[in-house]
């Protein structure tokens, strides 16, 4: 038996899983803090020397941020019925890789990956950020099937120079497309 490309219950699950990146984000914080602080300020020389785990904060943020807009995108186009495949997998598909690059390390550069613990986090702080939501989406949401079934979606678009609901109002999709014009008729 094959598994369903898309999760079932996606929103419940991106929606929890982005509760706990959350919580996670807060602990980071308290960690790197402690890290660079002395006497409830910023040292200088603390920052410094910390320097690799205030980068790799502002990248857990970033990812916490993204998480954070594709869901809200999702729920947007869920409650205008434009939630389709399309849109379900790549949501799923970007879940399931954010989550898995913050409990595994995120890329910061090409020689450069940042782990949980060089934030100060625990092993149990991890622990209570693998949630059974996020586990499920670090497991099955990037998954071959899902990243195949998409790319057979988006073959069948031929032509659309985006996939998917962008969600954008209808003054911005017009915009979207008159730049797109513009570079079909004058640059291509």
């Amino acid at each position: 038996m094959t598994e369903p490309t898309v999760l079932t219950g996606l929103l419940k699950l991106t929606r929890s899983a982005t509760a706990s990146v959350d919580a996670l984000m807060a602990r980071a914080i308290g960690c790197v803090r402690d890290l660079v602080s002395e006497n409830g300020a910023v040292n200088p020389d603390f920052l410094d020397r910390e320097q690799t785990a205030a980068h790799g904060l502002a990248w857990l943020a970033t990812c916490a941020e993204a998480l954070r807009q594709m869901q809200q995108w999702a729920e947007r186009l869920e409650g205008k019925g434009r939630f389709g495949k399309v849109e379900q997998l790549i949501h799923q598909i970007a879940f399931g890789e954010y989550l898995s690059q913050i409990v595994g390390g995120i890329p910061m550069s090409q020689h450069e990956i940042v782990r949980p613990w060089d934030l100060g986090l625990s092993p149990e702080d991890l622990q209570d950020a693998l949630s059974p939501d996020v586990l499920v989406l670090t497991r099955k949401g990037n998954s071959q099937c899902a990243r195949m079934r998409l790319v057979e979606l988006i073959r069948t678009m031929n032509g659309d120079i985006v996939f998917g609901a962008t969600g954008l109002d209808g003054e911005l999709e017009m915009i979207r497309e008159q730049f797109r014009r513009f570079a079909r008729d004058r640059i291509e």
